[in-house]
């Protein structure tokens, strides 16, 4: 039974591809309870595939096939459009190593549609790289113990965002199975066993939290986080030490992290481990004393969007210079005439929740702020919106151009 589940597009993706291969889910607390069945699973081996989608989810397309692959079986995954521009060669390389049948690409670039064609995984060494995506990674250490023996996977140069790795180790040990890992994150060994079954609180979405933690930040107020500390398993909660090197102060207790904000100063920061908060960063950039410069993040473009391209051009309508680098962006601050000057602008989202919820935060400091598409929150956070309303003690109006008329 699994507690604190998130309430969104993506874990509904999840769900509805886990009940097409027979595995019984019930849902309580509004769906933040989760028991789950998997006695029933088996590999589907009808002559047509089972057709999975899976929208724009990357966490499902990457978790599901190396999953699949493992359980063995005749699948297809696909999704929306966005979804089948984004890369998964890499994964797909890795599982041909261990796979007895095939994993193949439909788009080019190796990119979904991804049809399985399995009788499951042997014993192996797998080689992935980590440059692009940690999720890679992610799934294929999750799939490794349903092997037919243990599983080594090796790291190709870079691997970004090494918080969720240690995550997702971290919990496979909950659940009992002890893999082991270098201290560098690079090589790691998978006993073939079977998952323990127990009771699992999840943590609060730390990605989330940063919203509102920004929002201390450029309002200057104080936000403070429940069921969060310097100790959880996400990476993310690093985003609060971000914001003390720009001025604001952390207030660290028992279970949850306060943030007051303060003089707000520009810096020069690698964020490779909490990449999913780079678009968060650049909003409070904007309101800084001097520019800030974020690199380690060039994987940022093979998001849901161009993390990088998309969000530079979106901040320059607020009237501010943006450079993009090799690996990041430059972000020059709002001068105090440009914010008392400006009149406006409609802010484009690229079906992104991340750029709808963290280009909102502008409207806490700026007139006359227009997100197009807010709805896209609905990926990971329904209640956005909601709760940022509740949050700053008035209502907002969140709507897009063609509302407008």
């Amino acid at each position: 039974m699994l507690s604190g589940a998130l309430r969104s597009e993506d874990t509904a993706v999840m769900l509805d591809g886990l009940r097409q291969l027979n595995v019984q889910i019930e849902q309580h607390d509004a769906g933040r309870t989760l028991r789950i069945d998997g006695s029933a699973l088996k590999p589907f081996t009808a002559a047509e595939p089972a057709s999975l989608y899976i929208a724009n989810s990357g966490t499902t397309v990457r978790f599901l096939t190396a999953f699949l692959s493992a359980l063995g079986g005749n699948y297809r995954l696909h999704g929306v459009d966005r979804m089948h521009a984004r890369p998964i060669g890499e994964l797909l390389t890795a599982i041909q190593t261990v796979v007895d049948g095939t994993v193949v690409a439909e788009s080019a670039g190796g990119c979904p549609p991804v049809r399985i064609d399995s009788r499951g995984w042997h014993a192996g060494t797998m080689t992935v790289g980590g440059k692009v995506s940690s999720q890679y990674l992610s799934g294929l250490l999750m799939a490794a113990p349903l092997s037919r023996g243990d599983c080594q996977i090796e790291v190709d140069g870079e691997l970004v965002s090494k918080p969720y790795v240690q995550m997702t180790c971290q919990v496979m040990r909950a659940f009992g199975v002890p893999v082991s890992a270098s201290e560098d994150l690079r090589s790691f060994h998978i006993p073939a066993l079977r998952y323990a079954l127990p009771e699992y609180e999840i943590e609060p979405d730390a990605s989330a939290a940063s919203y509102f933690w920004a929002t201390a930040a450029i309002t200057g107020g104080s936000v403070r986080v429940e069921g969060l500390t310097a100790n959880a398993l996400q990476g993310d909660v690093g985003f609060v030490d971000v914001l003390a090197q720009m001025g604001c102060r952390v207030e660290h207790e028992a279970n949850a992290i306060t943030v007051h904000g303060g003089r707000l100063q520009g810096i020069d920061v690698n964020m490779n481990a909490i990449s999913d908060t780079v678009q968060t960063l650049a909003v409070v950039a904007l309101f800084a004393d001097r520019p800030t410069r974020i690199s380690g993040v060039a994987h940022n473009r093979f998001k849901e969007t161009d993390r990088i391209g998309d969000l530079a051009r979106e901040l320059r309508k607020l009237g501010t210079q943006v450079t993009e680098t090799a690996d990041g962006l430059e972000i020059e601050p709002l001068t105090t005439e440009q914010q008392q000057r400006f009149a406006g602008a409609t802010l484009v989202t690229y079906h992104d929740h991340r750029m709808a919820m963290s280009l909102a935060l502008c409207g806490l400091r700026l007139p006359n702020v227009q997100i197009e598409n807010p709805a896209c929150t609905a990926k990971t956070y329904p209640e956005y919106f909601a709760d940022l309303e509740r949050l700053i003690g008035r209502p907002h109006y969140w709507r897009s151009a063609a509302e407008n008329g």
